[in-house]
């Protein structure tokens, strides 16, 4: 019987102060000699280095003894293929990182294997050098004055940045993240140091596909992710690897590759919540597993405070990076409201599912300039339930990549994503919108006035590509932009909060949401980015436009059953 790794109880057990890891049948001896060798080095950087034994959390201990001695039962094989472990700052995580692989060395059995730790960064994978290799020079004679036995043993080149075992020729090599680590190399352990900095980074995904390739020849392999929370809203191989070991860990995905989660996190409802609970240090310690060791909860408090004095952004990022909250949905002062309300996807929504569908659909189209993303956001009401399903796409031009490099990675996620397309030549972009929406008024879901929502100052050049393609000057309505979007944020906050709102999950609309503040300005508000340049929210604004236009009840100018024809419909969920 496959073993079941979720943890669907981890928050009740980060309120006991327990590892949040679910119980593994283990190999006792085995576990025993893992959290052994683990105990027995000693951390090189603290004064007295002392042994791990005495100066390590029991939390990583925990990790070590299910990651090496959790078995199968039934046929005796290594449990444990991955383990994701996310955790704040502090809390030795460097350290206890070089430790595992270090332990992994001195219990292998195998000549010739190799191990790697992959850091993100050259500064990062010297820092693990040191450490591993300082773990080794800190070992002392034994009882009877015989030089140390991991001197003995291992042999230390510094110059190739790898540890040696002398014994059976295995070694331990220190590597920054790039194809180079996954050439040729059939590594027997892989722990990858500080994922959440890999979010932006090329050919990530492609990287980590490859070494997984690579591993499977393997059955004792062993990929270990161990990270800390992003200071921005997580992308890339970062999201998806976050992602998918939040949904073992819910028991929403059966993991065939026997992922190990131990994720120190707070509640979802908590990081949302406007109250703040997660501020309270008396809750700092379910998500600061080293309290009292290397993080002292007084020093903690007076970075908190001094944080806040700083401003928003120094507070937010403090909190993502020693409290692990998120940045995105949650952690934003001036976020819009609708973000408290925008749902989980529940299932795969998208242009398809709008035409064959809805009774009726509506689209908010935001052009804008070169530097910005093109952006076209399509809302269409389901005959069945009167929900709005909701879809978007966005178009980008060469200066958006060269011109935002810092994002440029990101954006490229959202590229093989399907979201953004990149656009080879010019007026792409506005072919393939109008081309959407000429798909519209082909299936008869646009109504016949008021259908498609635009920007007056990018109007004249869209409104022919429009007519071109059979949509008429009744179908377009000028939607301006700023304090007069106003209405229109605050229908579609209300139709959130009614539940009858339903999406297909899009990352690029996520980043949009997590980019987006609003300001009150009189008895207005204005949606903004958050930050100048690097932030986007062009197709969160063209879905504001289309909610403007659905919030008036449209209907089809080719008339099909829709639930705003029947009297007894009522926006108020389950109402009739």
């Amino acid at each position: 019987m496959p073993l079941d790794f979720s943890c669907t109880d981890w928050a009740d057990r980060l309120k006991a102060g327990l590892p949040p890891m679910p119980v593994l049948p283990l190999d006792e001896d085995l576990a025993a000699d893992a959290a052994w060798y683990f105990d027995s080095f000693r951390i090189p950087d603290v004064a007295g280095q002392p042994l791990l034994e005495d100066a390590a959390g029991d939390w990583f201990r925990e990790i070590v003894r299910r990651a090496i001695g959790a078995i199968d039962p039934e046929t005796g094989a290594p449990a444990v293929g991955e383990v994701f472990c996310l955790v704040p700052k502090k809390n030795g995580k460097t350290t206890y990182t070089a430790a595992l692989g270090l332990t992994a060395l001195v219990m292998n059995k195998t000549p010739g294997v190799e191990m790697m730790i992959v850091a993100a960064t050259q500064e990062i994978a010297n820092t693990c050098l040191k450490q591993a290799a300082d773990m080794i020079r800190a070992d002392r004679p034994d009882e009877e004055g015989a030089d140390p036995y991991l001197l003995f043993r291992f042999d230390i080149q510094e110059h190739k940045s790898r540890i040696v075992d002398r014994s059976n020729g295995a070694s331990l090599s220190i590597k920054t993240f790039s194809m180079k680590i996954v050439t040729g190399k059939i590594p027997v352990l892989t722990i990858v140091d500080e994922l959440h900095l890999l979010g932006t980074t090329a050919q990530a995904d492609r990287i980590l596909t490859q070494l997984r390739q690579n591993m499977i020849t393997r059955d004792n392999s062993l990929l270990v992710f161990i990270s800390t929370q992003s200071d921005e809203p997580p992308a890339g191989v970062f999201k998806t690897e976050l992602d998918y070991a939040r949904s073992v860990r819910d028991g929403e995905t059966f993991d065939e590759v026997n992922t190990l989660v131990c994720i120190y996190e707070f509640p979802e409802a908590w990081q949302i919540d406007e109250n703040r609970p997660w501020a309270d240090p008396e809750t700092w310690y379910m998500v600061q597993p080293n309290l009292g060791r290397s993080v002292k909860l007084d020093r903690l408090k007076r970075e908190y405070r001094k944080a806040e004095d700083k401003g928003k952004e120094a507070f937010r990022l403090w909190a993502s990076q020693m409290l692990n909250i998120q940045i995105g949905l949650a952690l934003h002062g001036t976020r819009w409201i609708g973000v408290d309300y925008w749902p989980k996807p529940v299932e795969d929504l998208d242009l398809e599912a709008i035409l064959t569908r809805c009774a009726v659909a509506v689209a908010g189209i935001d052009l804008g300039g070169l530097d910005d993303l093109a952006s076209i956001s399509v809302i269409g009401l389901e005959r069945a339930t009167g929900d709005w399903l909701a879809w978007s796409r966005a178009w980008a031009h060469k200066p958006v990549f060269e011109r935002r490099k810092d994002i440029a990675p990101r954006l490229l996620g959202f590229v093989a994503d399907g979201d953004l397309i990149k656009c080879d030549r010019a007026g792409q972009d506005l072919d393939e919108m109008v081309e959407i929406c000429a798909r519209l008024l082909e299936a008869g879901i646009l109504p016949a006035t008021n259908a498609i929502g635009i920007d007056p100052y990018s109007a004249e050049g869209l409104k022919q590509a429009l007519a071109a393609a059979g949509i008429t000057e009744a179908m377009i309505e000028m939607v301006p932009q700023g304090v007069k979007l106003s209405p229109a944020i605050w229908d579609l906050e209300r139709i959130l909060m009614l539940e009858r709102f339903r999406h297909g999950g899009q990352p690029l609309l996520d980043w949009c949401l997590s980019n987006a503040k609003v300001e009150q300005i009189g008895d207005a508000v204005a949606m903004r980015k958050s930050t100048n340049g690097k932030a986007k929210i062009d197709p969160l604004i063209a879905l504001v436009m289309a909610g403007k236009l659905m919030s008036r009840g449209p209907v089809a100018a080719v008339p099909l059953v829709s639930p705003w024809d029947d009297p007894k419909f009522s926006l108020v969920k389950g109402a009739a």
